[in-house]
């Protein structure tokens, strides 16, 4: 993980410039670096090729991770840049983006301190980070974990246990964010939310569901 962050132009290097930010952590790596199209994609002969997907490979006693993210998803926000408003338009291309750009970050971070991190972990942490950052770009929470985690598919190629994970980081993450709303949202604390959210962030999946339990 070599390559070292340069001046934010792309949606995703912004986003990960916010993530960081949120968080008060830095992975000093450009994720542009480590993006990839279909063609790359197609050549590492993936299990599945979903809209966002994290590949992970260890060489050499380093990770080697490179991120794709739906160029079409990609597009769509450009024009219609969350920045500016989060709508029907771009909402669901969004959070694909902030789900791939969670991804990169966390496994970032966990691989400079030699930390295993299991699928669920990373999932769940996604789910929350979508929430966070939604709400952060808009300032509002109404509807907004139904539209997260209460209208939910999953793909068909998913087998049982890729499914139960995925069902279980959703529930999870509903839970957490539903006490998020009821003891910082409703209340106005911004700061309190904010605190609670890098706390909750330097767990791991243990520390993670346990308080997650304590909270609901």
């Amino acid at each position: 993980m070599k390559p070292r962050r340069q001046r934010a132009h792309s949606l995703l290097a912004r986003l990960q410039l916010g993530l960081e930010a949120l968080y008060r952590v830095e992975t000093k790596l450009a994720i542009d670096a480590f993006v990839i199209d279909d063609a790359a994609r197609d050549r590492m002969q993936p299990a599945r090729a979903p809209r966002e997907q994290l590949l992970l490979r260890e060489m050499d006693g380093e990770l080697a991770m490179a991120l794709f993210v739906d160029a079409d998803a990609l597009a769509n926000l450009e024009r219609h840049d969350p920045a500016a408003q989060l709508d029907d338009r771009n909402f669901t291309d969004f959070c694909l983006a902030v789900e791939g750009v969670s991804h990169f970050v966390y496994m970032a971070l966990a691989a400079a301190r030699s930390r295993p991190v299991s699928q669920l972990e990373l999932e769940l942490q996604a789910e929350v980070d979508k929430f966070a950052t939604c709400f952060l770009v808009t300032g509002a929470a109404a509807n907004l974990r139904r539209r997260l985690f209460g209208d939910v598919t999953y793909a068909d190629d998913l087998d049982a246990d890729e499914r139960e994970r995925y069902r279980t980081a959703n529930n999870e993450a509903s839970r957490y964010t539903e006490a998020l709303e009821r003891r910082f949202v409703a209340r106005a604390e911004t700061g309190a939310l904010l605190a609670e959210l890098r706390r909750f962030y330097r767990m791991d999946l243990p520390d993670k569901l346990g308080r997650i339990a304590q909270l609901a």
